[in-house]
């Protein structure tokens, strides 16, 4: 690399990187898209031969020969569908640009105590370059989440209750009454948590009980959360928001179950890796899981009974899902749609695998207010794709949020303009 290149590529990234301004407050004349296979994901099913109005920000009507008003844009989709924005899934999008980069590596808590005060959505940057590319890829809302930290050499690492996160749009918004609680559980938490699963629900237990109970801490007694720590988890539980529990055997996904009933909180399972095999009693308590549907194999103990139809059977007995990655980095957040369709492949219905991209995650975590369905009304959140949006092949065309249309524009296809341009004119090294 010659002398000064690093600076430079670090300042065309930044020069690239597209601000959220762009995105949130692009033009919102009204834009009527025709003769659309419209995915409503609610009641009404699938349209097809229909158009969408769009105007100041929300659908204006839905159905056939729909009149545009003087000024608004016309797409014609030519029967491509068209569907509510997708879930990017529950991870780092805005916390995290690169993962060998430690400043950026805001997502986790390594103080030694247990502190659910802490809250991730504070260190969220809305000019993240990850957010641009996901963005034009479909992507509208995602879940800001932390993650338990486990710590090394003079680092002491956290606890089980990694802390706070919150849904955040891909206009650059965080959606601050979407707190959730994130819990890391199972054998990969044995280090926040003295070495046994079993001290993990007692840990979970005296937290609730110091929460619920203050009056009953004496002096000298051993707390393990702050006062601040005690009113953030009574607020949690009293809305009640969701608590989301990391973990994956099936006699840890019961034992949740059981605290669930136990405290009333408002549960839901991330990984489940083997919750298909109680998919019976998720269903019978209404807790729902978040899962990746790439994961196969036993990669451990905890994992056993992985299986690719794992989102077949949980849909099959009931339970709702949705997806998301097990690796929270935010780069493949837009790859998560051709997953779902590695699910379809092994036995989830179509229609199942696009309501857990959109209907299902936004009702799990609090905006079915304003993501994951399309009707009359509602925010226009919503995404016109070249084909059917679970092939590998397929791209979103033109990308909606909250009736703004998207710039499809990212750092990278502004690289890819770039340098394409320079091999055309034979300047390329």
């Amino acid at each position: 690399m010659k002398p000064g290149s690093f600076f430079a590529v670090v300042a065309l990234a930044a020069g690239l990187a597209q601000s959220p301004v762009t995105a949130r407050h692009a033009s919102a004349a009204s834009v009527l898209i025709r003769n659309a296979t419209v995915h409503t994901m609610g009641t009404a099913g699938v349209l097809t031969g229909t158009d969408i109005l769009v105007t100041d920000g929300r659908i204006a009507a839905i159905g056939t020969n729909v009149q545009a008003p003087a000024g608004a844009e016309v797409i014609d989709a030519a029967g491509r569908p068209v569907t509510p924005g997708f879930f990017g899934g529950v991870g780092h999008l805005g916390v995290e640009e690169i993962g060998l980069e430690p400043t950026e590596g805001d997502y986790a808590l390594a103080l030694g105590q247990m502190r659910p005060e802490f809250d991730v959505t504070l260190a969220f940057n809305p000019a993240s370059v990850a957010i641009g590319v996901n963005r034009i890829a479909g992507v509208t809302f995602a879940v800001l989440a932390p993650t338990a930290e486990a710590g090394s050499g003079d680092r002491p690492g956290g606890t089980v209750i990694a802390g706070q996160g919150a849904v955040i749009t891909l206009d650059g918004g965080v959606v601050p009454e979407t707190r959730s609680l994130f819990v890391d559980l199972g054998g990969g938490a044995n280090a926040l948590s003295g070495g046994s699963r079993a001290a993990q629900f007692m840990l979970l237990e005296q937290a609730l009980l110091e929460a619920h109970s203050p009056e009953r801490l004496l002096p000298g007694d051993e707390r393990v959360l702050t006062p601040l720590g005690r009113r953030t988890l009574v607020a949690l539980a009293a809305r009640p928001a969701p608590f989301v529990f990391d973990v994956d055997r099936a006699s840890d996904i019961r034992q949740v179950v059981a605290l669930a009933r136990r405290e009333k909180l408002r549960a839901v399972i991330g990984g489940g890796a083997e919750a298909w095999e109680v998919a019976g009693e998720l269903a019978a308590a209404g807790i729902p899981v978040i899962l990746d549907p790439l994961d196969n194999l036993p990669s451990s103990f905890d994992k056993v009974g992985a299986t690719l139809e794992n989102a077949a059977r949980l849909h099959k007995a009931g339970v709702k899902i949705a997806f998301s990655f097990r690796d929270p980095q935010g780069h493949n957040v837009r790859k998560l749609r051709q997953a779902a369709g590695n699910a379809v492949a092994h036995g989830l219905p179509p229609d199942a695998a696009l309501v857990a991209l959109t209907r299902n995650p936004a009702e799990i975590f609090g905006v079915s207010d304003r993501a994951g369905m399309l009707d009359v009304g509602r925010p226009a959140d919503l995404v016109l794709w070249g084909g059917d949006p679970l092939e590998v092949t397929t791209l979103a065309e033109r990308v909606f949020i909250g009736g703004h249309p998207v710039p499809m524009r990212s750092r990278q296809t502004e690289l890819r303009d770039r340098y394409l341009e320079r091999l055309r004119r034979g300047e390329a090294r």
